[in-house]
């Protein structure tokens, strides 16, 4: 397999309700604040309500493979958050049940304790044949031939900007609300809204799995408390492989229960805004493997009709752009040019669209494969730099975020492929003059590469040894290339995430992204500052 694997918040309350009824009544017909969802929903003057629906009463069990199952001991999980395009109105909730409920809803509202009436989800359920798997754990003798995963989904629109939302999940059965569960209450909050000057924080990483270094992981995003996290592909590592091939992949569909699990605490509060990585070539389900991913997220669907995870987003006053590197992959090619040019006409187009945008400073784009790395692992992506990297220097990208090895390596200022000025950690890089900053964040929680130059090792803050070192490539014909290069200049293998800090503009000074490496322990191990003018 390509990359070597191996097994393996309370926030606080609205400060004036009358700020958010003024605010509904002054942006919205009537007063009404939509919120959309299977079968669409209206809140007024902070209430949810359904159109000629009353709430959700405790009700029948439910009928699933021939047993009765309870609603009430169907406890929700693996609840996680996505912005839409415009972070300021629109959010998704996302969450799991064990098994199949009837009539599963949100509830939401500005203050804790005060939800309003029930917002039906979208209901996607995911079925995945025994016969695919090879599982961690044997499966049970009782077991069916297929295992049922269900995935709800309530599609939130016309929010109040830079406001807290307090919410609760349940079905026909279980309402914690009236059962005494406060713990299942839960929290996120709403983008300033365009034009906002407060500072704000993201955290990134790729390659996070499910074990103790995703745990540590996890807690640090939970400490640093952004506004979102970039999973930037190989979330899971349900499949064991190099993805997209059916016949000698290993899947277990059940892992992503224990991922979506073990990230509740945090992404229940916290939007995740996920990319595409060769692991979720899940070639078994339909629209090119990615079926189980449209089952379990909902990303904004802004590019074209029918792509996955490719999106475009603004918070504040960053543009963000979410990339399918599988497109142009000649590492993993199982999807190789699936698009037939249509995502990167896309990135063209919508890249034009954010630096003509005066009130977006600052271009950030993640996706899974590695522009320039280093790494003995996946190493460099060739299509990237030579369909994408043109893009990022046409239309001056500050920042570009990638997973797929197993480290964290940050460059040097890049353009036409070379390295314009050395950056060392502390150092401030123009990206208007000097070009595009590229940074590798795969030490998210599954087992670390190596280097090819491993004698040459690491080099990062307390122990900086630059160096020349080497890159490796494939071709599209699945020839190996490697080369001496100069612009490799922070390089650490250990659990890792990025922290980035943006400061807009303010009068006369100028806005800044600050970029932290830190260790799943919090030590820093890199910074650089991305500052336009």
């Amino acid at each position: 397999m390509s990359d070597n694997r191996r097994r393996r918040n309370p926030a606080e309350q609205i400060r004036l309700a009358e700020w958010h009824d003024h605010y509904v009544k002054k942006h919205t017909r009537r007063g009404v604040l939509r919120a959309t969802a299977a079968g669409g929903a209206t809140l007024a003057a902070g209430h949810l309500l359904l159109p000629g629906t009353a709430e959700a009463a405790p009700g029948p069990t439910v009928l699933l493979s021939g047993e009765k199952v309870a609603g009430s001991t169907q406890r929700p999980f693996g609840r996680h958050l996505g912005f839409g395009a415009d972070a300021s109105r629109q959010v998704v909730v996302s969450w799991q049940t064990p098994a199949k409920v009837t009539a599963p809803y949100l509830r939401i509202g500005t203050a804790a304790g005060d939800y309003g009436a029930t917002v039906p989800a979208e209901v996607r359920a995911l079925t995945s044949d025994l016969s695919w798997q090879t599982p961690e754990h044997d499966f049970p003798p009782h077991s069916g031939s297929a295992v049922t995963q269900y995935y709800h989904h309530v599609k939130l629109d016309n929010l109040v900007p830079n406001t807290t939302y307090y919410y609760v999940l349940g079905h026909q059965g279980y309402d914690p609300t009236t059962s005494g569960r406060v713990g299942e209450v839960a929290t996120f909050r709403t983008a300033p809204a365009a034009g906002g000057t407060g500072t704000f924080s993201f955290t990134a990483f790729g390659d996070q799995g499910v074990g103790y270094n995703a745990l540590a992981t996890n807690s640090l995003i939970a400490d640093l408390d952004p506004r979102f996290h970039l999973a930037m592909g190989d979330m899971s590592y349900a499949l064991e492989g190099e993805g997209g091939h059916p016949k000698e992949d290993e899947y277990d569909a059940r892992k992503w229960d224990s991922f979506f699990a073990q990230n509740d605490p945090v992404s229940s509060g916290i939007p995740w805004m996920v990319a595409l990585g060769n692991h979720e070539m899940e070639g078994w389900y339909d629209y090119h493997g990615y079926g189980g991913m449209r089952a379990r997220f909902t990303m904004p669907d802004n590019a074209w009709a029918g792509s996955t995870c490719i999106y475009s987003w603004r918070y504040q006053n960053v543009g963000l752009v979410s990339l399918d590197g599988n497109d142009i992959c000649y590492n993993s090619p199982s999807n190789l040019d699936y698009t037939e040019g249509r995502q990167t006409a896309w990135l063209k187009s919508q890249l034009k669209k954010f630096r003509d945008d005066p009130s977006i400073e600052f271009i950030v784009v993640y996706c899974h494969q590695c522009t320039y790395s280093t790494s003995d692992a996946n190493g460099a992506e060739l299509g990237a730099q030579q369909k994408w990297a043109p893009l990022f220097d046409q239309y001056q990208v500050d920042l570009v975020l990638n997973g797929h090895n197993h480290l964290y390596e940050r460059t040097d200022p890049i353009k036409a492929g070379k390295g314009t000025k050395k950056a060392s950690p502390g150092a401030t890089v123009n990206p208007k003059t000097d070009g595009v900053t590229y940074i590798t964040a795969g030490g998210g929680g599954e087992s670390i590469n190596d280097w090819i130059d491993e004698k040459v090792g690491d080099s990062y803050i307390g122990h900086v040894n630059d160096a020349t070192v080497t890159m490796r490539w494939d071709d599209e014909d699945g020839g190996g290339h490697s080369k001496k290069v100069t612009w490799s200049r922070v390089r650490y293998r250990g659990y890792s995430l990025v922290h980035v800090e943006v400061t807009p503009t303010v009068g006369g000074t100028p806005g800044r992204l600050k970029v932290r490496a830190l260790t799943e322990d919090n030590v820093l191990v890199d910074e650089v500052t991305l500052r336009r003018g």
